[in-house]
């Protein structure tokens, strides 16, 4: 049996003292994220990263480096998800955003804290999103060009 993870890509998105999650419904109930989603054919993983951004934040943002890779199996779906993680470092405030999302599954955009993000819990749509959070605040930077896209 072939194994296949489902990749993804992930933003932590920070401006000042606030974080980027986006609220989604997942199994109906309500999840929080950072800006997600799959790597659609034809994208580089920096390309889908850029894309998820857009589409459920409404802000065109090139990260800044990225964060690593995350595996994960849900035990919900019994699915294992490969996660290259981002980071963007604002240095204005963004403005007005909305999800441009054309899946319609993102509901709204919220910047918090990481004492609100902390306290959102179980409703962290899965332990993946703290780990990442924990990585960006332990001063964990990649450069972009440790990605590699050799298609």
């Amino acid at each position: 049996m072939t194994f296949r993870p489902n990749i993804t890509v992930a933003a932590v998105i920070r401006f000042e003292d606030r974080f980027l999650l986006v609220e989604e419904l997942d199994r109906r109930r309500h999840v929080f994220n950072q800006p997600a989603g799959h790597l659609e054919a034809g994208e580089s993983i920096y390309q889908a990263a850029c894309r998820e951004i857009r589409e459920e934040t409404g802000l065109t943002l090139a990260p800044d480096g990225w964060l690593g890779t995350y595996m994960y199996t849900s035990p919900y779906r019994k699915l294992t998800y490969l996660r290259f993680c981002f980071y963007c470092e604002l240095t204005e405030a963004p403005g007005e955003h909305y999800p441009q999302d054309p899946d319609n599954d993102i509901l709204a955009c919220h910047w918090k804290t990481m004492d609100e993000i902390r306290a959102l819990g179980k409703q962290l749509r899965s332990p993946l999103v703290m780990e990442c959070f924990d990585d960006y605040l332990a001063g964990v930077r990649l450069p972009l060009s440790t990605l590699k896209d050799r298609r």
